[in-house]
């Protein structure tokens, strides 16, 4: 039975051998070539045909090879003669017109084999730049991103295609590279406050001399720790989300939004002596609330966090012909120029550490990047020569 059944599957569905792109192109040259040659043979017979007739109308027909037997009729007399058949002169060949047709059918079929032959070989030599791009492609993984397909040849279509090919994979080098790194440093950042709750756990309960306020202290010093790591793992948890973008936007209110955080940093930014001025100006931008209302919060607790005793924040929301901005500036320690797109990294502070930092988790602005990106926002972040950094968020006016 399964015999039976396959030789009936080979019968309805026979074996045949896929339909490449080389041998396509090859039906396609062949396919051109043929109807073409069809009609130079049917033209070349028509022309042999009316060149052959003799001027007379004549009723003809043919006894045997090679002779026609003719009835003319002069002045009412019927007359009989016999006429050669007409020759295709070829040089010192010489044909009547049946062979001529049969070796003109004979010549296209003889070149009809040789178009295949070469339509098979041009289109392997044109295609074969696809089988290079193929293969490297396939034989490319994760490890191994660093190499390139690099097609020599003219600047071509195919050329084209390799190049745009290598700047995906430098594109997902890149993306891979900064995927470990996140995943490394994130190890990290969770490891250490679980170390130091820990090892101060360890401590509390090896005193053998424990009282009850030292034990409450160090539960204290454990629940900081604890929300600490909250904080860090919330933060994660809004990198993630906006690095997957967004399902849906709606018109927020962003002069709101930014009124709401500044009122909600006074008291920060008082402790530290710090001076805000805002001036925010009528601004709706298309997005999600919430984590619009995470972009401005980041920004304007490092401009707090990252500052000087005494020192100035300005905070500035306009709104234009191509869209919003929002700017934060502010003073503080000098920063480098060619340190900003570290700062974009996730957990890269100011001043590099191994360990977390009272300034921060290192996440503020790689989580604002993140954010601006999902709203197709560009983000601008300049030094400043007496200190500190401005940075600016364009919003695009763009139809919800």
């Amino acid at each position: 039975m399964p015999r039976r059944g396959r030789l009936r599957d080979l019968a309805i569905h026979p074996h045949l051998p896929a339909r490449t792109v080389r041998l396509r192109l090859t039906a396609l040259y062949c396919g051109l070539f043929l109807p073409a040659g069809v009609v130079l043979v049917v033209i070349t017979a028509v022309v042999t045909f009316l060149s052959l007739r003799p001027e007379l109308q004549l009723h003809r027909f043919v006894h045997g090879h090679g002779a026609r037997v003719t009835h003319l009729r002069a002045g009412g007399a019927a007359v009989k003669t016999v006429t050669p058949a007409p020759l295709v002169h070829l040089g010192s060949l010489r044909l009547d017109l049946h062979e001529f047709l049969i070796g003109s059918c004979i010549v296209l079929a003889v070149m009809i084999g040789i178009c295949l032959l070469l339509g098979w070989l041009l289109s392997g030599r044109v295609l074969r730049p696809l089988q290079t791009i193929t293969d490297t492609t396939r034989n490319i993984s994760e490890n191994d991103l660093h190499q390139r397909l690099a097609l020599p040849g003219p600047q071509d279509e195919l050329t084209e295609l390799g190049d745009t090919i290598d700047g995906l994979l430098a594109r997902l080098e890149r993306a891979f590279d900064s995927q470990r790194r996140f995943v490394a440093n994130a190890s990290h950042e969770l490891r250490t406050p679980l170390t130091v709750d820990r090892a101060m756990l360890q401590v509390a309960l090896a005193d053998p001399n424990i009282t009850l306020d030292s034990l409450r202290a160090a539960c204290g010093e454990v629940l900081e720790a604890g929300r600490e790591q909250e904080r860090l793992i919330d933060a994660l948890v809004i990198l993630a989300r906006s690095q997957r973008g967004l399902d849906r936007k709606e018109p927020v209110d962003l002069a709101a939004i930014t009124g709401e955080v500044i009122h909600t940093n006074e008291q920060p930014a008082s402790t530290r002596g710090l001076h805000v001025d805002s001036a925010l100006g009528d601004a709706t931008v298309p997005g999600d609330a919430r984590l619009i209302h995470q972009l401005v919060s980041n920004l304007i607790d490092n401009a707090i966090r990252h500052n000087i005793t005494g020192g100035r924040v300005e905070v500035t929301v306009a709104a234009g012909t191509t869209g919003a901005t929002l700017t934060v500036s502010n003073t503080g320690p000098l920063v480098a120029p060619d340190q900003v797109s570290r700062l974009l990294q996730p957990f890269q502070r100011g001043i590099p550490d191994r360990t977390a930092s009272p300034n921060g988790l290192g996440l503020g602005l790689s989580i604002v990047a993140e954010i601006a990106e999902a709203h197709s926002a560009r983000l601008e972040v300049r030094t400043q020569a007496q200190g500190g950094l401005t940075v600016t968020v364009r919003w695009r006016s763009l139809a919800l």
